[in-house]
């Protein structure tokens, strides 16, 4: 009984960890993507921010961006992989160097 329950517990460690695997692998967010949704949070244009440096990890696309006024910036985008069908909830973002705000209504 006390084997089962720990192999149970072993399975489910690694079917997380195979999902975290599979969603930074199969992230779909391009360049254009990014600077899209981004801007919108930010009040720029598209083509008056751009990318500086990029990473996923599972589910979340973190990016550093700078606006042509010289202003950076660090946005957080959950989605955008194939467990997620592609789809993103809107970017967190806040200045560079400035804690990111808590509360539902930043």
């Amino acid at each position: 009984m006390r084997s089962a329950g720990v192999l149970l517990i072993g399975i489910m460690v690694s079917v997380l960890s195979a999902c975290s695997s599979i969603a930074s692998s199969t992230n779909m967010l391009t360049d254009d993507k990014i600077k899209s949704s981004t801007s919108g949070t930010l009040g720029y244009s598209p083509d008056d921010i751009a990318i500086t440096s990029r990473r996923t990890e599972g589910t979340n696309t973190y990016v550093n961006l700078k606006a042509k006024d010289g202003k950076e910036y660090t946005c957080t985008i959950n989605g955008g992989n194939i467990l997620t069908f592609g789809m993103t909830n809107p970017p967190s973002c806040n200045r560079k160097g400035q804690p990111r705000q808590a509360g539902p209504m930043q």
